[in-house]
């Protein structure tokens, strides 16, 4: 059984109630855990880095593999040769080629987008050099892409290998959001609006910038620009109401769930509820005037990789509420799909950490047990082999009988 929403592979769960937006963020006693009417199957094995995941109308799914491969599954998992009409990657560190989503009238254009790590001229060498993220689209054929064109490019190209943010997310109206993050070594750029790094950008569909942007007109802004001072967006989703929802990797500490909106300051690097990798403070601490708070926050970080909204009717208890995929440093007991780490063996997930939500008058999410924080700027996912699904539990709270 395949789950209606768009379930990433590699996930694993937290459910969130998300709450109303407050001024600050203290730290909430930890609710107890909840125990999910769910069990994780085998799809696919055999990939490489998978990182986005698109369900096609006819129940076969796009496959990112990070190392520049475009897959198509089968129901049955069988996986397809590589697709033709793939963008040349700059494959190494974090990136390379990251999310897939289809255009809203894919029944009518058979248009795939795509984003990914675009070399310059010279991925070792400054200037005109370096990488930056795109976003390119193609027409699906059984063969693979066809007429691929970069519709729009992250600028300036930087020397670095991190923090690419990248996810996709369209609206009902045809624009698509595009999540950039700030490069890592560029941090201070996600304070700068005449770059697009450490941003959420809005787009139409072709690439050229809609009017009703917030920052259009403005002289020596960027008018792709949605909100800005992000660090590494990779989870976005849309919620019932359409309205945009994030979660974006912290350093050591400080993950945040956002709801970004339109011309809105969140902060990085001047606030941040985390520290620098040597233990060093970051910025001028948790707050400032004209900076958003985030919804939540997480100490320790839970390495949020992707997420959707759960509308199926499957699983009564998560209708509404948030999924989520992690990565950690050490596999936990299975809890949801995964095959994250080398070292999970592919048999077992990764435990989120825990959750600290601005308000908190009682439980408000679910918490599966902190885990150790991972060394290095990359918490990214290590070498992910294949996607799993979830599927009911025989038993248990949510459980409505064999599926039809």
């Amino acid at each position: 059984m395949v789950l209606r929403s768009r379930v990433c592979a590699l996930a694993a769960v937290l459910l969130l109630a998300l709450p109303a937006l407050a001024q600050d963020a203290p730290r909430s006693p930890t609710p107890d855990p909840v125990k999910l009417p769910a069990r994780a199957t085998d799809v696919a094995r055999g990939l490489v880095h998978p990182w986005g995941l698109a369900f096609l109308p006819d129940g076969r799914m796009l496959v990112t593999e990070r190392p520049g491969r475009l897959r198509m599954v089968g129901p049955d998992g069988r996986l397809s040769d590589p697709l033709a009409g793939v963008p040349e990657v700059a494959a190494g560190g974090q990136g390379g080629l990251l999310d897939v989503a289809l255009s809203p009238r894919f029944a009518q254009d058979r248009l795939v987008y795509l984003s990914f790590s675009e070399p310059g001229l010279s991925f070792s060498e400054p200037g005109p050099g370096g990488a930056s993220t795109a976003v390119a689209r193609g027409r699906l054929s059984e063969r693979g892409l066809e007429g691929t064109q970069v519709v729009w490019r992250q600028q300036p190209k930087v020397n670095s290998t991190f923090h690419w943010g990248s996810r996709l997310v369209f609206r009902s109206d045809g624009t698509l959001f595009v999540t950039l993050g700030d490069r890592l070594t560029h941090r201070e750029a996600a304070q700068d609006l005449a770059v697009v790094l450490g941003k959420i950008v809005r787009i139409n569909a072709d690439g050229s910038i809609p009017r009703d942007n917030p920052f259009v007109g403005r002289d020596g802004v960027r008018p792709e620009i949605w909100s800005y001072g992000h660090r590494n967006v990779q989870a976005a989703a849309l919620d019932a109401s359409g309205r945009l929802w994030t979660v974006e990797h912290g350093a050591r500490g400080g993950d945040e769930l956002n709801q970004p909106q339109a011309g809105r300051n969140y902060g990085w690097p001047i606030i941040t509820y985390g520290v620098d990798y040597s233990g060093a403070r970051i910025g001028v601490g948790t707050s400032r005037p004209g900076m958003e708070q985030p919804v939540y926050y997480w100490d320790p970080v839970i390495a949020p990789s992707g997420a959707v909204f759960y509308t199926g009717d499957r699983f009564r208890a998560w209708r509404g509420r948030s999924l989520g995929r992690f990565a950690a440093a050490r596999p936990a007991r299975a809890v949801a799909a995964c095959r994250q780490s080398r070292r999970a063996r592919g048999t077992v997930c990764h435990r989120p950490g825990r959750a600290h939500p601005r308000r908190a008058p009682g439980p408000r999410r679910l918490d599966l047990s902190p885990h150790r924080q991972p060394p290095g700027p990359d918490r990214a996912p290590g070498a992910g082999r294949g996607l799993s699904r979830f599927t009911q539990a025989p038993s248990g709270p949510g459980w409505r009988g064999p599926a039809g």
